[in-house]
């Protein structure tokens, strides 16, 4: 696979990197993706999403990545999943990835690697880490019928997920630590509205404590420095994210978070190489961005081959 030089070379199989696909692949460029989970990024895990244009009802996350797939697959992209991206070397006409086991060089690259989520790095968190304490309600519910958990969080991703661990548990306590919560007006609206929901203001998570398997949370309130210890059978963290963006911290331009800068066009400061979706430094984080900046930089990618002399210009407009 390493003789083969690829036009196009995707990280990461989320909203971006498929839509990026499904561009270039229409366009008959020469495209390749790796992922190094399954495809989907964090989306998969969204038990509704309801803001995407066309599904009135709303859609899981699951099913949508499955159509998103289905469709950039009928149109010729080729996708290996489990391949974890280690670095890219930059040659100046060509770019190499550094995969596990090889290698694999493309004329451009476009990084849509996404962001994973934030750990606290709490007593109790990596010992409970599949054994109680989750980052995914979507994947997890179902283990916790008629049980008492808890949500971390206030945000979208929380609420949500405490929603969805609505219909599974006995109680949903939902920690945040301020007093009242950040997540959207009509995720507000649902959230004080549910009898399972019970909300723990001012709070923060400070240990997990168990025997085999997650037993009670200690909160402390902010305000007052008081413990507290709740019995509670899980823990579903969710305050924030971190980008996957360390395998080319030396190569491209971060932001103080860790995020990848580019320019209006998608483009990094190394030629070749684009960024799209949630690693990318954007303002917002949504399925729709993500999908657009990847069909984005796409187009971008197939003109930087154009320019190269790799693929035929069609008069400077785009095919598609």
């Amino acid at each position: 696979m390493a003789d083969q030089v690829r036009d196009v070379a995707i990280i990461g199989g989320g909203p971006a990197g498929l839509s990026a696909g499904l561009y270039l692949c229409r366009s008959k460029v020469d495209t390749v993706l790796f992922e190094q989970e399954l495809t989907g990024g964090q989306a998969v895990y969204s038990p509704l999403i309801e803001n995407y244009p066309g599904f009135p009802d709303g859609i899981p996350g699951a099913e949508l990545i499955e159509k998103i797939k289905t469709q950039a697959e009928r149109f010729g992209l080729e996708t290996t999943t489990f391949a974890r991206v280690e670095g890219i070397e930059d040659g100046g006409k060509v770019r190499t990835l550094l995969l596990e086991n090889g290698q694999v060089t493309a004329r451009a690259v476009i990084i849509a690697s996404g962001r994973s989520p934030r750990k606290m790095g709490i007593p109790g968190e990596d010992e409970y880490t599949g054994r109680g304490i989750s980052y995914c309600a979507t994947c997890d519910a179902p283990l916790f019928r008629e049980k008492v958990v808890m949500v971390i969080g206030g945000g979208d991703a929380a609420v949500e997920e405490a929603l969805h661990l609505t219909r599974f548990a006995s109680k949903v306590i939902l920690v945040h630590r301020r007093d009242e919560l950040r997540a959207s007006a009509y995720l507000k609206e649902r959230a004080h509205a549910e009898p399972k929901l019970e909300f723990v203001w001012n709070s923060v998570l400070a240990e997990v404590k168990g025997d085999k398997t997650v037993q009670a949370a200690v909160v402390v309130n902010k305000e007052t420095d008081e413990q507290t210890e709740i019995s509670v059978s899980g823990v579903f963290i969710y305050v924030g994210n971190v980008p996957n963006s360390s395998f080319v911290a030396d190569l491209v331009e971060l932001d103080d978070a860790g995020y990848i800068k580019t320019d209006e066009t998608m483009a990094t400061g190394v030629p070749g190489i684009f960024v799209a979706g949630d690693v990318r430094a954007n303002q917002f984080k949504q399925v729709i961005i993500s999908a657009a900046e990847g069909a984005l930089a796409a187009s971008s990618a197939q003109r930087y081959l154009e320019r190269i002399g790799a693929r035929k210009a069609y008069g400077g407009a785009a095919v598609w």
